[in-house]
């Protein structure tokens, strides 16, 4: 019997045997002992106990199959990540977002881990984000890990100094808000970056404004009215002075920085992002309150969503989805959860968070807003789902969008035009890729 085929009897065994739900099973992999390497992002060393203990107890279980944890910083993993699969290091087990995901699967690097699956893994998760962590070519190249919604940080004082009650939910009033700041205050109402290797926020915001990316071809499909539509929001919201100047040049943390400076109106983050605006900037914490998120008419918010991926250079690789299925199963989601202020992937997790939130009493301000922020972030998920998902070529198609936009946005071509430009450069892309 192949070394594959042994593992797969072990993981078909361990759901047969319904011993799933807290750890996917007790019985050790039947495998010579090999140490399995694990990366993950920007996880230390504030959890290092947390992983340190989840490390130990999967080694108690499986004692020939010891883990080795490397923690990265974000802006390093795809370049290292990239180098170690060209030199064939690669690890076994990797945490990544859908888009470098799916970066990463359009090179052929990742594992499709359908045939390693248990029968009933995907009811482990909330199928929303589950079917985010498939690929139409790749198939299911990720397990999800922990989930972010975006919330609406709100400045009270700055909506109270413009004259406004209330901070908008919808894409389609931001114009209005944006501008009554701005006018009266004479700070910003938003900031979202078009810097195209950082956030998709703005990306994510067209398809809440109803513009489709790719058709099922992978060719552009977003030079339609809703598309040029979108194009043209952003673009004169820039040239009206009512996005910062910086948007163009720099990133989300200078969003973070002009909110707690007391600049910024509403900051799109998640909700423990509460606890450094209430370390760095006590005075701006006091006055900031957690409301829905901005989206379409549909109502429907975005989800960020961490993965657990097996690159193809894997020898371990039944191993690496056994180990992934252990860190990613209930108890240890929820407890991660309570830990990291997110949110669990795993519905019996967030279940418990939920009703574990909702009896909480918090005795101090700032655990009570804290706690008001993830009990919506909670109520939040049930309408929200990954907007861009992990489709081959993504960060390549946000960087042609954002470069185009930046290019109308500082007046150099029309926002029609910035729409042609960046579908025909795609096109030509996908044309290339997939003939």
């Amino acid at each position: 019997m192949t070394e594959f085929k042994r593992r797969r009897l072990v993981l078909v065994g361990l759901a047969v045997a319904g011993l799933a739900t807290i750890g996917w099973g007790c019985r050790r992999p039947a495998a010579p002992e090999s140490t399995l390497q694990l990366w993950t992002l920007e996880l230390a060393p504030k959890f290092n106990p947390y992983m340190t203990s989840v490390i130990e107890a999967w080694e108690t279980r499986y004692p020939d199959v010891p883990v080795r944890w490397t923690d990265l910083l974000w802006g390093t993993v795809e370049r290292k990540l990239l180098a170690a699969v060209f030199a064939r290091t690669a690890p076994d087990l990797v945490n990544l977002n859908p888009p470098f995901a799916a970066n990463l699967a359009s090179k052929g690097g990742l594992t499709d881990l359908t045939p390693l699956l248990p029968d009933g893994a995907s009811e482990r998760y909330l199928p929303s984000v589950w079917d985010a962590a498939r690929d139409p070519k790749g198939g299911q190249i990720a397990i999800p890990w922990y989930l972010t919604v975006r919330l609406s940080l709100v400045n009270r004082d700055l909506l109270r100094g413009a004259g406004l009650e209330q901070a908008p939910q919808r894409w389609e009033d931001v114009p209005a808000f944006a501008r009554q700041i701005r006018e009266r205050t004479g700070h910003y109402g938003v900031f979202v970056t078009v810097v195209p290797d950082d956030s998709a926020e703005l990306l994510e915001s067209m398809v809440q404004m109803g513009v489709t990316l790719l058709d099922d071809r992978q060719r552009a499909a977003f030079n339609t009215p809703a598309g040029r539509k979108a194009f043209a929001f952003w673009t004169n919201l820039y040239r009206e002075g009512l996005l910062p100047r910086e948007v163009v040049s720099q990133g989300q943390r200078r969003a973070v920085e002009l909110f707690q400076s007391g600049e910024l109106a509403l900051l799109a983050s998640g909700a423990k992002f509460l606890g450094n605006i209430q370390t760095n900037a006590p005075g701006v914490a006091a006055v900031t309150e957690p409301r829905p998120p901005l989206t379409g008419t549909d109502g429907v918010a975005n989800v960020a969503l961490m993965t657990l991926v097996v690159p193809r250079q894997s020898d371990n690789a039944a191993d690496a989805v056994l180990f992934a299925l252990f860190l990613t199963n209930g108890e240890n989601q929820a407890r991660f959860a309570r830990e990291a202020l997110v949110l669990p992937s795993s519905t019996q997790a967030l279940a418990a968070v939920r009703a574990e939130l909702e009896a909480e009493r918090p005795s101090d301000p700032g655990a009570a807003q804290i706690r008001e922020a993830r009990l919506l972030s909670a109520e939040t998920l049930e309408r929200a789902r990954v907007l861009v998902p992990a489709t081959q070529g993504v960060k390549r198609l946000q960087s042609i969008i954002y470069t185009q936009l930046q290019r109308a946005m500082l007046g150099q071509i029309s926002s029609d035009q910035a729409v042609r430009e960046a579908e025909e450069q795609w096109n030509r892309y996908a044309r290339s890729r997939w003939p």
